[in-house]
């Protein structure tokens, strides 16, 4: 392959070795303990807040199933995502190993596909944090609080990566802390043991005494398997921040090896606090939400006010990750050709500007839409965006298919973290993640999110594939792959 320069900051000059930049550009400014942090509360998204309730209702008791079924979905995943970004750290992730793996066409597809996805969840969690934050202080209008969240994120992010890594930190801290202090004091309650407990504490009672373990069915399962899924969306978020960290090795294969504790811990076991404290159809859960309904069943005073605190921190957290996120992907986006080249540009710290502009700006955009069509053209980019996490999944698994034996091929030693039963684990995944997608379009409420997500994927990855015969006709250019072992900081290879 023909040695590429690295990308050049803003005035021309490009990476030099020895400068404390990462090989593409960006600073490596991400510290160990920013990093763990995202790892850790990268799996605590708004949505185990706010749609568990919907989640237990439609399944019961059996919703823990569902939690573990997808949780064991996201661990098999993340193994895989985890051996490719430990060998080949990228700022593009799958959509760079895929690019190398697949064919151009499918880094292209999926990398869009990813942003897409991200910008539309910016608008989203900038309306949810603003709901909240107007039933504080009404006078400011809720799309004023909207605009004040995304400007002040998209200060962050712009100031410098360090900045993003400082604030993200303290967000999944206190996301970790309130988890941990829920299923710890939820424990204590539900065995009799927490002092001034109002709950009667029934022990494992409450999973069979309204209906039975299955109250609604075996076949809930999957139901419940479809409402909680997409709560998982931002695990795979380490594997683009640990490129801007000076071992990024070691973070992904730190965050790889405790993915499954953080699940079992954050999602299974605040859940079934959930259900030891109180029955499943208690209708207050539907009411109060589930961890409200928790809370105030042990006795906590402001129960909701204190929830309100948390999810307005899981999403803020989410809102800060999303923009990083999408920055860095339409930067790598940008490095292969495959996006403006303004957004391949980093300021003198080291910061995608263009890229992270533009982000915003598709996020202020769908904001916008949200406010002023939110039944018409919001949701149809919501629903057009539903199923790409299992779409992104699904690339990542024959991504790893292709990319073992190429890391076998050219750097062996690399391959420190292993999926495990290769290729037989992948495989099953494959077929796990092919059968959520055909389930979906039996159930009335997903069927729309796979044809309209099925619909703007065909069309990305017709723009891809008529880009790639243009450019075949033209005689191509190359362009960097950010996947292949660096020569030099300066040089990839």
């Amino acid at each position: 392959m023909t040695s590429l320069p690295s990308p050049t900051k803003e005035g021309g000059k490009p990476s030099e070795p020895g400068n404390p930049n990462s090989s593409d550009g960006l600073q490596a400014g991400l510290k160990n303990r920013h990093l763990s942090m995202i790892a850790i509360g990268g799996v605590i998204g708004a949505g185990l807040f706010v749609g568990s309730a919907s989640g237990i209702a439609a399944a019961g008791p059996a919703i823990l199933l569902s939690y573990a079924l997808v949780g064991a979905m996201v661990v098999l995943v993340m193994r895989m995502l985890g051996e490719m970004a430990a060998a080949r750290p990228s700022s593009g992730s799958f959509s760079a190993y895929a690019d190398r793996a697949l064919g151009h066409w499918a880094g292209f597809s999926i990398g869009w596909l990813y942003w897409f996805f991200w910008v539309v969840v910016l608008a989203v969690e900038a309306t949810a944090g603003a709901q909240i934050l107007e039933g504080w202080i009404p006078a400011v209008p809720q799309w004023a609080w909207a605009l004040i969240v995304m400007l002040v994120l998209t200060g962050t992010n712009l100031v410098s990566v360090s900045s993003f890594g400082e604030f993200e930190f303290w967000f999944a801290g206190i996301k970790v802390v309130a988890i941990t202090g829920f299923v710890v004091v939820g424990l204590l309650a539900v065995f009799g043991l927490l002092p001034g407990s109002d709950n009667p504490g029934a022990g494992f009672g409450h999973l069979t005494d309204a209906g039975g373990f299955f109250p609604k069915g075996p076949g809930a399962i999957l139901t419940g398997v479809l409402m909680v899924v997409f709560s998982f969306m931002g695990s795979e978020i380490v594997t683009l921040a640990a490129g801007e960290s000076s071992n990024p090795q070691r973070a992904v294969a730190k965050a790889t090896n405790s993915v499954i504790w953080r699940i079992a811990v954050f999602y299974l076991g605040s859940i079934f606090v959930v259900l030891t404290l109180l029955p499943w159809n208690d209708k207050s859960i539907t009411k109060d939400g589930s961890y409200v309904a928790a809370l105030n069943s042990i006795g906590i005073p402001h129960a909701g006010q204190v929830m309100n605190v948390i999810v307005l921190t899981a999403v803020l957290s989410c809102l800060n990750s999303g923009l990083y996120t999408a920055s860095r992907m339409a930067f790598s986006l940008g490095r292969r050709g495959d996006a403006p080249a303004s957004f391949a540009r980093v300021t003198a710290r080291g910061v995608p500007q263009a890229a992270i502009l533009s982000s915003v700006a598709f996020g202020f955009v769908a904001v916008f839409f949200n406010y002023q069509w939110p039944d018409t053209v919001f949701a149809f980019l919501l629903n057009s965006s539903g199923a790409v996490a299992l779409f992104v999944w699904l690339v990542i698994c024959f991504t790893q298919l292709r990319m073992r034996g190429i890391i076998l091929r050219e750097t062996p030693e690399k391959l420190v973290v292993r999926m495990w039963l290769f290729p037989y684990l992948t495989w099953a995944t494959i077929a796990m993640i092919s059968f959520v997608l055909v389930y979906m379009l039996t159930d009335d409420a997903a069927r729309e999110q796979v044809l309209l997500s099925l619909l703007v994927a065909a069309l990305v990855v017709g723009i891809a594939l008529v880009r790639d015969v243009r450019k075949r006709r033209l005689g191509g250019e190359d362009t960097a792959d950010e996947t292949a072992p660096a020569e030099s900081p300066a040089v990839k290879s």
